[in-house]
């Protein structure tokens, strides 16, 4: 392994600043090092030229060890993530953060093999390491320890047994030992060092050491050899980069290469040709980083000569060994279905699948790019016939001619369902990435949308389904493409990469300049290859011939209809109207559409149309209106097609059982131009929402658990983006919220709307007072946006009747398109707006990751040049800074990667201590937990027990940790072998013995019967046989006695059930359908059980014929009762007393009265839930005021008795308390919010006789307006605030009796207020 540069994890820097973060990766990315930790997370920077590290062998190689033991790689995290989901068993998420042009794109599709190909490792490696050391064990009589850890808390060493005599044979592995690292402390090389030699002395093999202290490891033997053979196999590869701009100067060049590699007759090479053209890096010429997705392609088409005879050769057992010889040396043309031949031919060799699979990654954007089932058959018949034989006498000649059935058979029967998925999902990436992605000024390929991969994997690690959720397309790049980008791909591709034929059937011409959508945008050559494989991924998707044609027919529709010029003409009556002037284009859009051609004129150019083929249906419009609509239905046409394939894809992708889940999130980069607008805005709101996440899960909540934990902990400072984000979606005042306001009319009233509700917060600035722009300091810069189209953008809506037009279509996609234009549909639902979407689907998002475990890639722009080896430091910085990168660091240095629960830790690991394995009888859980940590051979350090969780502080002890408890598991399943192979074996001993007996015994009978010769000491055998008849005819006597006993008794069981049942009608007594009646007949004993579930439904059947018989002011009223009967009942002694009153409400007939009903309206007070004259306390000395006390549906008011002038009116939302003593006084406390009334006014204490009725209204009116019920607090003592003071209310029994008992008696001292009652 190459020697690293720099830090592999930023938190063992030694001075840890911005400087040096900085200057670390700066360092390492000079070497082509793009990634580097920072705990469990990825820093990687864009190189902006393939890197040929990401091969299948990556694959297996970090899939296969920790996170740390190998260099830093997106396949480290993504493993992590990984075996978190298969250990855990908890949902897992891989979030992608950066700016716009910081490879996003890149890495995710590098995850998405990753999970795709994992499990690939383990058809090579079939032995794993504990294999071998059990085998080890067993052969040299010595027990297998455990790794024991030989560092402080960023280091470990884990030890890896194998035999002493294999250890000598194999010197390389001595010499791939751990090798220096810089800066070890002294205490961990002292403790590394005292453990080795202790190892030693215990064990008599040789000890391979693995350092994860300086992040340098080793591979175990069976890896290293692996890793020497590839070396060795690698000096006859003669790599050949070339991309689509140089294909073609390379192919003759390529041809003649693996010509010259093909074996000669007679010689025993055994070289093959698709060894020839393996290694592939990237284009020596133009270094382009999309070069590699067609490499795997080549490599295929190069190397599938062989594939399709050892495909036949695995799947007909008549063929000869010399077949597969022969394919060796045919010297086969470039087919575009060779690709598929060779893919299948290898699945069905598994002695070859190790050379196979070490080079089928080679880059990450490799497109496996595959045919389906039913055109293997063509390419099967296409194969020329193989070349004469050798004349060797062993040779025999065999033909073979497939049958287009045979050879689809075989093609299904040796693809497995991962293999399947596997192909889909990267076809799946391929297609939108076609549909969804463009080049801008500062990204080739940038995601136009965000997509979430949730990817089911089952128990044992195979992925088994994908779902893919899309979110915020940007359609208007359809119509408004900014000078200097591109379209997306998907239209330069089908004008420049389709033939002439599929061409002519959708009307298109390959010159780019004759379509409007694509005016001043230029086409590139690898568009017309990159359309082969997009093309392709359709047929693996499984979509059939007509759904692919109509894709490509409504691609076109959309092409086409921009091309429509509408010019304005001045009717007789002097109207505006429009007419199009390029009719033929007319016709030929509606024959794509299978439209008639004046109905899809009238839709554009006649508003509120008739769908009919008259022309002069409907309002004319002008030309104006009718290119709005035309852009309108171009966008809506095209982003409704893409929302089809993605559920089109997620239908084939999808799986049949519910699984454990890991997302890939990649959403949109933050963004600034020069002309920013809505489609930025909405962007730039996207981002500040992931950053919000970021923030608030990993730098807040976590530090607000270690203090709640009760550790040491000092805080660490971050710039916190909340206030950004209600600035954007706060309800009613917020910038999404002003958008869909109803009154808006124009943009210039937007912008005054958004001052007025903005003005005065700290992120929002106004750009001057002539300007139509606002500006919004978001967490990664400030930016300007101009307020031009806000409203029509956020309002993109496509009128009805054109829907109602596109669903005459004949064509069956444009029709599921439209599914509103149905006349037989009735919606009457209001269209949401694309603000509103995007709150929504950013809420369901962030639903979805809050409940998983995050890991997360940040992603960082070396430079805005697009070039290699240049890192703009002004720029990393800035990026470093806003996506809150070293208070990360910091967080990881002096915190913990890891926690869990006490239940949950003890249960996972208490099987690594013997005193807890399998009960623990011995004191608490926290006891349990210290013991199993005691017993680990890890630095007692790493652990910290909180209140309720246990804390691990390196990412290093969660690894051994998780090793050691798979290495005790392991032990445990060889235990439970063996005992369950003990119990087989005693139980077939036991089953033989009992045979053996009975034999003997049968044998014994059988010789005394036969021969008269009785055993010594037994009477003889016809004395015993008179005495067992007897015997059995008692028996039988007795058995038939029984029979009968049970028959009669279950027949009269029976007779009582059935009278039992017929007589309770007769039984109960008249008038009960009272619910308060309890009398109920009596039962026989053995129906206690039936009688009391009768009487429990009969019961209930009554409540029910009760209820029925309410009215709604009784419903009202019996609500009320329940709900006082929930908050009072064994809780307020004077509740009983109020059961037997209904609740009147309104003791004053306030409603009536005409002063009110004025009153009413101006405060909106209209209903009148409770009005009566209570008395209200005074605060100073505790003397009663009668004063009037209405209660409305949304506010509580205090009225003067006399003159009925409001004193006092507190909104329902304002009060979140009330608080009562449990005696039988009448005093209740409604406390009010800390908000300037409350301040200024304080709580409120009454005193009424309807005390239980006025809180229970009080509740439940509180609970209608603000969506949850206040606390009722029910207490000898408790606090008020009166102003500026808190006071305490006291209240004590005087020890009177119910008929003596009076008002109570309040008395006020200081800041104390007692009541006796």
């Amino acid at each position: 392994m190459e020697q690293e540069i720099g830090t592999w994890d930023s938190v063992l820097l030694e001075n840890l600043s911005e400087d040096s973060f900085i200057n670390n990766i700066h360092q390492r990315y000079k070497r082509d090092h793009i990634y580097t930790y920072i705990g469990t997370s990825v820093v990687a920077l864009n190189p902006y030229h393939h890197i040929s590290e990401h091969t299948l062998d990556n694959v297996r190689n970090y899939g296969d060890k920790g996170i740390f033991q190998l260099p830093p790689h997106i396949y480290g995290l993504t493993n992590l993530a990984y075996q978190s989901l298969k250990d855990h068993s908890e949902d897992q998420c891989v979030l992608l953060t950066g700016e716009s042009g910081a490879g996003k794109t890149e890495t995710f599709k590098m995850i998405v093999n990753f999970l795709t190909h994992i499990q690939d490792r383990s058809l090579c490696h079939t032995p794993n390491v504990l294999r071998k050391q059990s085998s080890t064990s067993s052969a040299s009589g010595v027990p297998v320890h455990a790794h024991r850890r030989a560092s402080s808390s960023c280091s470990g060493t884990a030890n890896f047994i194998i035999c002493k005599n294999r250890a000598e044979n194999t010197p390389s592995a001595i010499a791939r030992r751990q090798s220096p690292s810089p800066g070890p402390s002294q205490r961990s090389r002292t403790r590394a060092e005292s453990i080795e030699r202790q190892s030693r002395r215990n064990m008599r093999e040789k000890i391979v050491d693995f350092d994860f202290s300086h992040h340098k490891s080793s591979e175990n033997i069976s890896t290293l050899i692996e890793a020497q053979a590839a070396a060795a196999s690698s000096h006859h590869l003669h790599p050949t980069k070339s991309c689509f701009k140089h294909q073609q100067t390379q192919a003759q060049a390529q041809a003649c290469t693996a010509t010259a590699a093909l074996p000669q007759k007679g010689a025993g090479n055994n070289t093959s040709p698709k060894y020839a053209m393996l290694s592939y890096a990237g284009c020596r010429q133009c270094g382009h980083s999309k070069c590699v997705r067609a490499q795997s392609l080549e490599k295929e088409e190069c190397g599938g000569a062989e594939s399709p005879m050892l495909l036949l050769r695995g799947s007909n057992s008549r063929l000869s060994s010399n077949t597969a010889a022969g394919a060796h040396q045919s010297n086969l043309s470039r087919g575009s279905c060779s690709n598929l031949v060779r893919q299948h031919s290898t699945e069905s060799q598994p002695e070859r699948e190790r050379d196979r699979d070490r080079h089928s990654l080679m880059g990450s954007t490799q497109r496996i790019s595959l045919y389906d089932a039913h055109k293997l058959s063509k390419v099967l018949g296409e194969l020329p016939p193989p070349p004469p034989q050798s004349h060797h006498p062993s040779s025999v000649s065999v033909s073979v001619s497939p049958t287009p059935s045979a050879s689809s058979s075989l093609h299904r029967r040796h693809k497995s369902p991962t293999q399947r998925l596997r192909e889909c999902v990267t076809c799946a990436d391929v297609f939108l990435e076609a549909m969804g992605n463009a080049c801008t000024l500062k990204n080739n390929n940038s995601s136009r949308y965000g997509k979430l991969f949730d990817i089911e994997i089952d128990f044992r690690g195979d992925p088994m389904g994908v779902h893919i959720t899309h979110y915020m397309l940007e359609k208007t790049r359809i119509t408004d493409t900014v000078i200097g980008e591109r379209n997306f791909h998907i239209f330069y591709q089908l004008l420049l990469g389709a033939d002439l034929q599929l061409l002519k059937s959708l009307k298109l011409y390959r010159n780019v300049e004759k379509y409007e959508l694509l005016r001043n945008t230029t086409a590139m050559e690898e568009d017309r290859l990159n359309f082969h494989y997009t093309k392709r991924s359709l047929d693996v998707l499984g979509l059939s011939c007509d759904e692919t044609s109509s894709i490509f027919r409504v691609i076109a529709v959309v092409l086409k209809l921009g091309n429509f010029i509408f010019v304005p003409v001045t009717n007789i009556d002097g109207t505006e109207g429009c007419q199009v002037s390029n009719v033929y284009e007319v016709q030929e859009t509606a024959q794509l559409l299978n439209l008639e051609a004046q109905v899809l004129i009238n839709c554009l150019t006649r508003a509120n149309s008739s769908n009919s083929s008259q022309e002069d249906v409907g309002s004319e419009m002008d030309a104006r209106q009718a290119a709005t609509n035309r852009n309108t239905l171009c966008r809506t046409l095209y982003s409704r097609l893409f929302t089809w394939l993605v559920n089109k894809i997620n239908d084939t992708l999808k799986s049949t059982q519910r699984e454990k889940n890991l997302a890939l999130l990649d959403f949109y980069g933050f963004e600034v131009l020069d002309h920013n607008s809505f489609e930025q805005f909405a962007i730039n709101y996207s981002a500040e929402k992931i950053h919000q996440n970021f923030v608030f899960h990993l730098l807040r909540s976590e530090q607000e658990l270690y203090i709640r934990e009760g550790l040491e902990w000092s805080r660490i400072d971050y710039f916190d983006n909340e206030s950004i984000c209600e600035l954007i979606d706060k309800p009613s005042y917020g910038i999404l919220s002003l958008i869909n306001e109803s009154h808006l009319s124009s943009n210039e009233a937007l912008l005054l709307r958004v001052q007025q509700c903005c003005a005065g917060h700290p992120n929002f600035m106004t750009s001057g007072s002539n300007s139509m722009c606002f500006q919004i300091r978001h967490f990664a810069n400030v930016v300007n946006y101009s307020i031009h189209r806000f409203l029509e953008k956020n309002s993109d809506m496509l009128p009805k009747y054109i829907s109602a037009a596109c669903y005459q279509s004949k064509l069956s996609l444009v029709q599921s398109l439209f599914p509103e234009g149905n006349p037989r549909r009735q919606t009457s639902k209001k269209p949401s707006t694309l603000s509103s979407n995007i709150r929504t689907q950013l809420q369901t998002l962030l639903a979805i990751v809050k409940h998983r475990r995050s890991h997360y890639v940040f992603c960082i722009k070396p430079n805005e040049c697009k070039q290699p080896h240049q890192f703009d430091l002004a720029l990393v910085q800035h990026q470093v800074r806003y996506m809150s990168l070293m208070p990360l660091v910091h967080l990881c240095r002096t915190g913990h990667c890891y926690h869990l629960l006490h239940v949950k830790f003890f249960h996972r690991y208490k099987l690594l201590n013997s005193l807890t394995w399998p009960h623990y009888h011995g004191g608490s859980q926290v006891e349990g937990i210290a013991l199993i940590i005691r017993n680990l051979p890890l630095p007692s350090a790493e652990f910290t027990i909180g209140t309720k969780n246990v804390f691990v502080r390196s990412p290093r002890t969660v690894y051994e940790l998780e090793q050691f408890r798979r290495l005790r598991i392991s032990e445990l399943a060889v235990l439970i072998q063996k005992m369950f192979r003990m119990y087989h074996a005693r139980k077939r001993y036991q089953r033989m013995r009992h045979s053996q007996m009975v034999i003997s015994s049968a044998w014994r009978t059988w010789r005394e019967c036969r021969f008269g010769i009785p055993f010594t000491g037994r009477r003889h055998l016809w004395s015993l046989y008179r005495i067992a008849r007897e015997e059995y005819r008692s028996l039988k006597y007795k058995r038939q006695v029984k029979w009968a006993i049970e028959v009669i008794a279950r027949y009269y069981r029976q007779w009582k059930i059935r009278q039992f049942l017929l007589t309770i009608p007769l039984r109960l007594p008249p008038n009960t359908l009272s619910p308060l009646s309890t009398e109920w007949p009596a039962a026989p004993v053995f129906l206690a059980d039936a009688s009391r579930h009768l009487r429990s439904i009969y019961h209930r059947w009554k409540c029910y014929i009760y209820r029925n018989s309410f009215d709604q002011t009784a419903r009202n009223r019996m609500r009320e009762k329940v709900t006082a009967s929930i908050i009072f009942k064994d809780r307020k002694a004077s509740y009983a007393r109020s059961v037997g009153h209904p609740f009147v409400g309104d003791y004053v007939r306030l409603r009536h009265n005409q002063q009110w009903k004025k009153m009413c309206a101006e405060t909106n007070d209209q209903y009148v839930v409770f009005a009566d004259i209570i008395n209200k306390i005074a605060r100073s000395s505790g003397k009663f005021v009668p004063i009037l006390l209405v209660l409305s549906t949304s506010s509580l008011l205090l009225l003067d008795q006399r003159t009925l002038q409001i004193k006092y009116r507190v909104p329902a939302s304002e009060i979140y308390r009330m608080s009562l003593s449990p005696y039988l006084d009448d005093i209740a406390v409604f406390h009010v919010k800390a908000s300037e009334f409350g301040r200024k006014k304080g709580d409120f204490v009454f005193q009424t006789g309807h005390v239980i009725e006025i809180v229970t209204k009080m509740f439940l009116v509180i609970q209608n307006a603000t969506g949850k019920p206040p606390e009722i607090h029910i207490s000898t003592e408790f606090e008020a605030n009166f102003g500026q003071q808190t006071v305490i209310f006291s209240f004590k029994y005087g020890g009177m009796s119910d008929l003596a008992q009076g008002p109570p008696k309040v008395t006020r001292k200081a800041n104390r207020m007692e009541i006796i009652v």
